[in-house]
């Protein structure tokens, strides 16, 4: 022994079994650096075509949301000087048909042409059937739409006509032959019994009852022909029917009747309007139209008839329509206000299609408008001074007539009806009683107003996405800690893949469930759902303090981390009894049924399908998510900080508390935000679970609309290029905004948390 310990020691010589540099070891070296250079260019490579794919989408997104903010262009054609023009009387009318190839002049001679719009070419005259030794002293035209008009004559009598236009081919060749109609006959009908001149004249038509109202100074006169025919013998009577109207203190301007036949209005002395109910034949008040010195100048219906267009001689533009006030009273009401310029409106020119306008003044300056939208698209001079114009039925061209020529301009505005206010603010829409928040994008009516805001569909993701969150924030992050901090490794290995395979579920099918029996089944126990969740964590502290209470002989029976098999009856328990004394509750104190009571004694509304039903459905889906990476980030914290912080006398709870939730709170916080950037994306079962009703309602028993559900429901129906369209995707735009600032805050967040607590 001492032998051995007094020789020297000497180096191990190497073994060729040892050799590092032998030509195997370097070609596997080689072989596992290229591989490491693969897999870090496939990594970049993938990370910077996820980013690629992303901006990609951004910049598609924007170049469709985009054009809906752009104003409309007028872009004038050469103007032409037919001959005949000029040897015309004053116009008194000008309308262009639907194909902008015939064009119609009424002048106050009563002579009609129709001609070229192209060249001015006349392609027909006619003269207007009038009485003898009788002229024409007023016009009034239907709601825009119609070709309808109506002629005041100087003889007290009013002769309805409309325009109307053939379409055949001949030879394959498209050919429009104009024509005048006269519905109810060409004798003119009796208006003012005296003969005097009417003034003003106004007609609408509703269904089978034409109403006529005209003026005679400061004297009203309102006729309704009732028209009927006897389906077997083709005869047609005509029933009469004359209101009696006041006479007002001033000289009448204008007059005019809604489309429904209940109001007329007459505007009179400067800048007031007399609105008279012609159902209940009485007087409705004098509403004052304007301030200062300006005076109307002119007056025009919208589309529809609802609202009121009128010019002033200040330039401005004022929409009204009647609401009712806080006593049920029906009002005129000032909506929004448009202005030109400084010169006196002389025309408004309504379209036929939707709630835009245009208007001209006294300096030949054209405006493009839009109501429901409050926009001004466009200020353009269109003459120099006064003219006469026409718009076209498609609203895509101008017919200007002044000084024998005719000018055609061409109007391109795709997209009047969308602004950010009416996008994202209050909007007064017509018929509604003050501004509201409305999406409604289609109807089955022609005049239509589009309510398109997406303030309802964003505040109805937000609100479900709050409610499954605030079932699956607390058990999902719950769960996790236990089931890495406390849970036995065994058992955790069996509960985790569990809970994990329940994201596989297809949340169509949790839709389906949740629409077709979880939501029928809430609404028959209102007071067991309620009662469950109340008494479950009742239950489960109560079972926990009462383990803790046993014998220890007892307890320790329990191996450690198994103890939550142990409240699988308690759950089950828990929620039996809740639900078995839902009946009794609900004939105890809520009269036998706990929505009525809901309904009528605390007027909180109920719809089967609502944010309950969302909020359980979709926090059933979002828990898996948030449970594996929280629990996974729980679960990764070094095992050397927990037994430290034991030794140093902690107790688990201290130690879970102070040190594993603080070093996993990054995990934690990424688990929470992917698991709000779920619930806010969720598609399916906010569509079958929600009833789909847009409205801007706290309340968790109403239902709601999310942004994607409505990109979900409406994008196949959407007309490609429309406002629509378009609006559906700045919905998917604003999605994916929502999303981004969400995750980028998320790990800006994230980063903070990993530097504040990474030297625990």
């Amino acid at each position: 022994m001492n032998e051995l310990a007094n020789e020297p020691m000497t180096a191990p010589s190497h073994s060729p079994g040892l050799d590092f540099n032998t030509p195997a070891l370097k070609r596997k070296r080689r072989i596992r650096a290229l591989k490491d250079r693969l897999a870090r260019w496939y990594v970049t490579i993938g990370g910077l075509a996820v980013l690629g794919a992303i901006t990609l989408i951004f910049f598609y997104l924007a170049q469709v949301v985009l054009p809906m903010f752009q104003g409309a262009d007028l872009q004038a054609e050469q103007a032409v000087q037919p001959a005949w023009l000029a040897e015309q009387s004053p116009p008194l009318l000008l309308a262009v048909e639907e194909q902008n190839q015939v064009g119609l002049r009424l002048g106050t001679d009563g002579q009609v042409q129709f001609f070229s719009v192209a060249s001015g070419d006349v392609l027909r005259s006619e003269a207007v059937a009038l009485p003898a030794d009788s002229q024409i002293v007023s016009l009034g035209e239907d709601t825009p739409g119609s070709s309808r008009f109506v002629l005041g004559l100087s003889n007290g009598q009013a002769l309805v006509i409309e325009h109307a236009y053939t379409l055949s081919y001949p030879n394959n060749q498209k050919t429009i032959t104009p024509e005048l109609v006269y519905p109810y006959g060409p004798e003119p009908i009796q208006l003012d019994p005296q003969g005097r001149a009417l003034q003003q004249v106004s007609v609408s038509l509703n269904g089978s009852s034409l109403l006529l109202a005209a003026a005679t100074g400061n004297e009203l006169h309102a006729l309704r022909l009732e028209r009927e025919e006897n389906l077997f013998t083709g005869e047609v009577t005509r029933d009469e029917h004359r209101f009696e109207l006041p006479r007002l203190a001033e000289p009448i301007k204008a007059v005019l009747v809604d489309p429904r036949q209940q109001w007329l209005f007459a505007f009179n002395g400067k800048a007031s309007v007399d609105v008279f109910d012609l159902r209940r034949q009485q007087f409705n008040g004098r509403y004052k139209l304007l301030s200062g010195t300006g005076e109307v100048t002119t007056v025009r219906s919208l589309l529809g008839g609802i609202s009121l267009m009128i010019g002033d001689s200040k330039g401005g533009i004022g929409q009204w329509f009647m609401v009712r006030d806080e006593d049920g009273q029906s009002t005129l009401q000032n909506v929004r206000n448009f202005q030109l310029g400084d010169s006196p409106i002389t025309q408004i020119l309504p379209e036929e299609r939707r709630k835009g306008f245009l208007a001209m003044d006294q300096a030949g300056q054209v405006g493009v408008f839009h109501s429901t939208a409050h926009r001004t698209l466009l200020t353009q001079s269109a003459a120099d001074g006064t003219a006469h114009a026409a718009l076209s039925p498609r609203a895509n061209r101008l017919l200007v007539e002044r000084e024998g020529s005719l000018q055609n301009l061409v109007i391109d505005n795709p997209h009047p009806e969308i602004s950010w206010s009416a996008l994202w603010g209050k909007v007064w829409y017509e018929s509604y009683d003050e501004p509201q928040y409305v999406w409604q994008s289609t109807s089955a009516n022609t005049d239509f107003e589009p309510k398109l805001s997406l303030a309802p569909l964003a505040f109805g993701t937000l609100k479900a996405a709050f409610y499954a969150m605030l079932l699956a924030a607390p058990l999902a992050i719950c769960a996790a800690i236990y089931t890495a901090y406390f849970m036995a490794p065994t058992l955790r290995r069996k509960v985790k893949p569990v809970i994990e395979l329940m994201e596989a579920m297809p949340t169509v099918i949790l839709g389906f469930i949740a629409g077709l029996f979880l939501a029928p089944y809430i609404e028959g126990h209102l007071p067991g759902i309620f009662s469950l969740l109340l008494l479950m964590p009742v239950g489960i502290i109560g079972a926990a303090w009462l383990w803790s209470r046993l014998p220890e002989s007892i307890r320790l029976r329990v191996p450690d981390g198994w103890e939550a098999l142990l409240l699988i009856p308690v759950v089950l328990g828990v929620g039996a009894f809740s639900l078995g004394i839902s009946g009794h509750l609900e004939n105890a104190f809520f009269g036998g049924d706990m929505r009525l009571w809901l309904s009528n004694d605390l007027g909180i509304p109920f719809d089967q399908r609502n944010a309950l039903v969302v909020g359980l459905a979709m926090g059933f889906a979002v828990i898996p998510n948030i449970y594996s990476i929280a629990e996974d980030a729980v679960f990764s914290v070094p095992k050397s900080l927990t037994y430290g912080s034991l030794a140093l006398g902690a107790t688990p709870w201290q130690t879970l508390t102070r040190v594993v939730i603080l070093t996993a709170s990054p995990g934690i916080f990424s688990a929470l935000m992917i698991g709000m950037g779920r619930a806010v994306g969720e598609t399916m079962i906010v569509l079958m679970a929600t009833g789909n009703t847009p409205i801007m309602e706290a309340n968790i028993f109403e239902g709601l609309r999310t942004l994607a559900a409505n990109v979900a429901v409406e994008m196949p129906e959407s007309e490609v290029g429309s406002s629509h369209y378009r609006v559906l995707f700045l919905a998917a735009l604003v999605l994916l905004m929502f999303t981004f600032v969400m995750n980028t805050l998320a790990e800006l967040i994230r980063q903070r948390l990993r530097g504040k607590y990474a030297a625990l």
